[in-house]
């Protein structure tokens, strides 16, 4: 099962985290993987997707490497504030890196993907669409676009073996939120709210990916998998 030998994926925010676990998962399961990064990236994979171009940039130098057959999109920026103190610039930043990157990731790697009759596209979305953040109104709102332009997508596609697909993390022990979990008082408070008792971990996440990625998923599309310990319940 989930035996990705002859593909190639690539990764964005494939450097540490979520991503990393995935981008290390594929890799044990045989797929050729180019991951992207703000630090420790493959060569060339170094891109701001927040600038424009970078996007564009970013799937030209992937595909010279060969076809791509699998695209994670990983990378997000986030940023908390109160909504009522938020600047547009910071709105605007990460609208471009959560909603545009990846759409132009898709326009540049998914035809490509359909002449070829396989491809597999997957998101990572975040439970806020269920429990939105009070601190994060436009990282969820982005959050919530993109899911929508994948199940969109889903549907067009699909004739042609290729899949499209969202997998939504809820609570996840990254570098990103280290620093507010180590607060014991949140810890706490963000604990009452997941029925499985515990922050999830990234290899929690890393079955789902495979099989959302995999030849043995190629009957499941436009869904948004919740991996949550059941937060969105």
């Amino acid at each position: 099962m989930f035996d990705l030998m002859g593909m190639r994926a690539l990764l964005t925010g494939a450097t540490s985290g979520l991503g990393a676990a995935i981008a290390d998962a594929m890799e044990a399961h045989g797929a050729d993987v180019l991951r992207h990064g703000l630090e420790q990236a493959d060569p060339g994979f170094d891109l701001d997707l927040g600038l424009p171009g970078a996007a564009a940039q970013l799937a030209e130098r992937a595909l010279a490497a060969g076809p791509v057959d699998i695209v994670v999109l990983s990378a997000s920026l986030q940023i908390r504030a109160r909504w009522e103190t938020l600047s547009a610039d910071d709105v605007e930043r990460q609208l471009r890196v959560n909603v545009m990157a990846g759409f132009e990731l898709l326009q540049a790697l998914v035809p490509g993907m359909q002449a070829r009759g396989f491809g597999r596209v997957l998101s990572i979305g975040s439970v806020q669409l269920a429990r939105p953040h009070p601190d994060m109104a436009a990282y969820a709102a982005s959050k919530a676009a993109f899911a929508s332009i994948i199940r969109n997508l889903a549907g067009q596609v699909a004739a042609s073996g290729v899949t499209v697909n969202t997998l939504s993390p809820g609570v996840v022990r990254t570098p990103r939120n280290v620093d507010a979990l180590a607060d014991e008082s949140y810890r706490q408070r963000v604990l009452s709210g997941i029925p499985a008792g515990r922050i999830g971990e990234p290899g929690d996440f890393v079955a789902a990916a495979l099989l959302l990625c995999s030849r043995e998923g190629g009957y499941i599309t436009g869904q948004d998998l919740l991996v949550d310990g059941g937060m969105s319940l």
